[in-house]
């Protein structure tokens, strides 16, 4: 067993789910099971950044699961851990409006995580 050393990881969010994870509020995030994600661990971190600004949030990786599609992460991982504000269709229509059936056949990714305190 090897120890990979935790890293830092940035990803852009839009503000609607950014508010979310800033308030404790979003405990999943939903990604497609991209190459550049394959490593993604326990422990690292995340600093999700608002698109087109400089603000940030860092969480910390709990877990990370592998699912075939998003309704499959939905059933799985509960709605409510993903967007406490909306219904499980809603969320599904609008992750199926930012992911195109082509970035969805990849596969999806249930990320864990928990905010990270202000420093």
């Amino acid at each position: 067993m090897t120890d990979t050393p935790a890293r830092v990881r940035e990803l852009s969010l839009y503000r609607r789910y950014f508010d979310l994870v800033a308030a404790g509020a979003k405990t999943v995030e939903v990604r497609v099971r991209y190459p550049h994600l394959a490593d993604l661990a326990p422990g690292d971190t995340i600093r999700f950044r608002v698109k087109g600004t400089d603000e940030t949030c860092d969480v910390r990786v709990d877990r990370v699961t592998a699912y075939p599609d998003f309704e499959s992460l939905l059933d799985g991982e509960g709605s409510a851990h993903v967007n406490p504000t909306a219904t499980r269709s809603q969320q599904l229509a609008d992750i199926r409006a930012i992911y195109p059936p082509e970035k969805e056949a990849l596969g999806a990714l249930a990320i864990g995580i928990e905010r990270v305190a202000d420093q």
